[in-house]
């Protein structure tokens, strides 16, 4: 006798937390980045807003005493004003340095709610990867939505004005479809608009449990049954139902080669390539990732990602750890950009990646907080310094400069947004300031002031965030969201089970 299906579930009971891209940007009033034919890079038009930032990051050098008008429309700048020594009538005043919006440009929301919990005892990778398939299990469409929520307000206390989140909780527990099948992504989507931030959800394809040589790969295990479509045609035709909206790009992931066969590799690339969108991938971030890799198609898993058409200028590899001399080179010579994110990094053990050696070689940096043991894009760009003073036991292998770049443009860029990341006519009008004048940040004369923010300050002394315009944090406060500590504490409660 044939067994009736279940019912296909739908969303956790509750108020209705999905919504299409156009009330999501209506009802959080989004940020807004430019359509197709908003105003062109250089062209300039009478501000909406003005700002004037008392010392800016701006041409590569701190300048003290600068107006930007921004437009609402479309949230861009329209002029710069350098020489202005006090503020202009009307003016909002930005005190400290002001610096590029912050770029994430690896997340994985959910993994907030480990923090601390973690740290509890020893293990590595794999034993931390257990508790993070127990959070996994528990999270619904309502319920990360309110996670996500909160850690999007969070990175906006830190002056992160985008975030690439690596989205791959599709469905149910058992792996059945939601009613609509992008329930969960959506809720990711909706959760960054109402706390005023952009987002580039990369939509990740996680289809097997490892390297095996049988066609397919090892089926999923229990817990990552909900990370898995199947083939990389379904999860293709899921994730075309996804759109760009005007806070948020829809780009793709693969997981892992554990991941994703290899055979099913360059549907993935093929949908990001058709689309030009963004396109991520975890990259040798474990040694057992190579030598499984090496066992099965005799290459690593950089060279496996080279021969199927994966590599390449909109790629960005995730960490990026464990690389042979070739890796590099292939790397490199792709201009497949590197996400490091050291905190994460060195949290789990993981080891540190050549960064250095990939950005000679031709990879563009970029930096994310990944696991979210902390949420700080300047402590990740400090780290990526520091870890590598300690491996070569030399000082000065990017400067502050540099440093900025990766944690701004380079970012930004890896996310598929060039037109943020600087302060310039037609960028993006996302800003951060960061006080000059805290017990970590006073003293250094202002001219050393990226020096300041790279090398001393954190997240604890953003005073402003501005997205597309909009003074998204003031004074150390989020205006979206009155009380990120408690949306946090409350949404991980809720998760605890």
């Amino acid at each position: 006798m044939t067994q009736p299906k279940p019912a296909r579930p739908t969303a956790a009971p509750g108020r209705t937390r999905i919504m299409s891209p156009t009330e999501i940007a209506r009802t959080a009033q989004a940020p807004r980045s430019a359509p197709e034919t908003g105003t062109a890079p250089g062209v300039s038009r009478p501000p909406d807003l003005t700002y004037w930032l008392e010392h800016a990051w701006y041409d590569n050098h701190v300048e003290p005493g600068v107006t930007i008008g921004v437009t609402t429309d479309d949230g861009r700048i329209t002029e710069v004003r350098t020489g202005v020594t006090a503020p202009p009538a009307g003016a909002t005043v930005l005190r400290g340095l002001t610096l590029p919006g912050l770029a994430n440009t690896h997340s994985h929301a959910f993994h907030r709610a480990l923090r601390s919990t973690v740290q509890v005892g020893s293990g590595t990778f794999w034993t931390w990867r257990e508790f993070m398939y127990g959070f996994a299990a528990r999270l619904t469409p309502d319920s990360y939505h309110a996670l996500a929520r909160a850690v999007y307000a969070e990175m906006a206390l830190a002056g992160i004005t985008a975030v690439g989140e690596f989205h791959y909780v599709h469905h149910t527990p058992d792996g059945t479809p939601y009613d609509h099948p992008n329930a969960m992504g959506e809720a990711l989507i909706a959760a960054a608009a109402e706390a005023g931030i952009r987002i580039t959800l990369l939509d990740t394809a996680y289809l097997s449990s490892g390297l095996t040589k049988r066609r397919g790969g090892a089926p999923p295990e229990r817990h990552q049954l909900r990370f898995s479509d199947g083939t990389a045609d379904a999860w293709a035709e899921r994730a075309s139902a996804l759109k760009d909206s005007d806070h948020a790009r829809i780009g793709a992931a693969i997981h892992s080669v554990r991941a994703v066969p290899a055979e099913q590799l360059a549907t993935v690339a093929a949908w990001a390539g058709e689309r030009g969108a963004p396109l991520h991938v975890h990259l040798s971030e474990q040694t057992a990732e190579n030598d499984a890799c090496l066992a099965v198609h005799g290459r690593t898993p950089t060279r496996l990602l080279a021969d199927h058409g994966v590599l390449g200028a909109r790629t960005t590899g995730v960490h990026n750890t464990h690389l042979t001399d070739e890796d590099i080179a292939l790397l490199g010579s792709s201009h497949t950009g590197t996400c490091m994110c050291p905190t994460t990094e060195r949290d789990l053990a993981d080891g540190i990646g050549p960064a250095a050696r990939l950005q000679r070689a031709g990879s563009p940096l970029s930096l994310g907080s990944d696991s979210h043991a902390v949420i700080d894009i300047l402590e990740e760009a400090r780290a990526m310094e520091l870890d590598e003073r300690l491996r070569s036991r030399r000082r000065g292998h990017w400067t502050a400069a540099s440093l900025l770049h990766a944690a701004t443009a380079g970012g930004h860029a890896a996310l598929g947004r060039p037109e943020a990341g600087r302060i310039e006519t037609g960028a993006l009008a996302d800003l951060v300031t960061i006080a000059l004048d805290t017990v970590r940040t006073a003293g250094p004369l202002p001219r050393l002031g990226a020096e300041t923010a790279v090398f001393a300050a954190s997240a604890a002394d953003v005073r402003h965030t501005v997205v597309g315009g909009r003074h998204l944090v003031r004074d150390g406060a989020h205006t979206l969201v009155p009380d990120v500590p408690k949306a946090l504490a409350e949404s991980i409660a809720a998760l605890r089970g």
